[in-house]
């Protein structure tokens, strides 16, 4: 699984990216670990003992069904934090989209500091809430009855998140994005079509993963339940 190892004594700011802790002055050792396009970074019931940071690339955190189709359960891009688990091991597979570089800390270090340190109990409480937020925002999108609102919902939280330059470059496939939205690879592509054909965005490229959002206000109401 492992394609290459460092490890350093960093500050934990510097690891957690803005998880900040201005009064944390202990350091600790880190890992560095990069994976090719679709390596496992964790699985399903593996013990969890570290907590990652994405440096660059893209992580797919899914778990498989029983028909052999998968759930994809969040989608963890440059900077983002994952893997923190309030259970002994974790619960969904993590998987690299692309290849991706990530950062890791021994869980048990921060729990360690959490509890002398009540600055880092608090970010830990706020990355642990945010976390919730975001799980039960999905839970919402997939109960939504309109494919068209779910994946209209997808392009504007990637736009909020990945759009660089005026352009919003998506590392996951369609049939990830149909995964995680619990739907066909055939319904995303049609919405996606019709946002095309109606001017709301435009492709740049062969791939379909390069966008330029023409129109936000226009794929903000196909957002909106009719």
């Amino acid at each position: 699984m492992l394609v290459r190892v460092t490890a350093d004594r960093v500050s934990l700011p510097s690891l957690l990216g803005d998880f900040v802790i201005p009064s944390l002055g202990a350091s600790f050792s880190v890992g560095e670990l990069a994976y090719r396009k679709g390596q496992e970074v964790y699985g399903e019931n593996d013990p969890a003992e570290y907590v990652y940071q994405v440096r660059d690339g893209a992580v797919r955190r899914y778990k498989p069904l029983s028909d052999g189709r998968r759930q994809i359960g969040a989608f963890h891009l440059s900077g983002d934090i994952f893997g923190f688990e309030n259970a002994p091991v974790h619960r969904f597979t993590a998987e690299a989209v692309v290849a991706t570089r990530v950062r890791l800390i021994k869980r048990q270090s921060l729990e360690d500091v959490a509890e002398t340190d009540a600055n880092v109990f608090h970010n830990l409480l706020s990355m642990t809430t945010r976390n919730l937020q975001h799980a039960e925002d999905h839970m919402l999108l997939l109960g939504r009855k309109s494919s068209t609102e779910k994946i209209a919902a997808f392009l504007l939280e990637m736009d909020g998140r990945l759009t660089r330059a005026g352009m919003l470059s998506l590392p996951m496939s369609r049939r990830d994005i149909a995964d995680y939205l619990g739907l066909t690879i055939e319904t995303v592509s049609r919405a996606v079509c019709r946002f095309q054909r109606e001017g709301v965005l435009k492709f740049i490229g062969n791939t379909h993963r390069e966008i330029v959002i023409l129109d936000r206000l226009r794929l903000s109401s196909f957002d909106m339940p009719s």
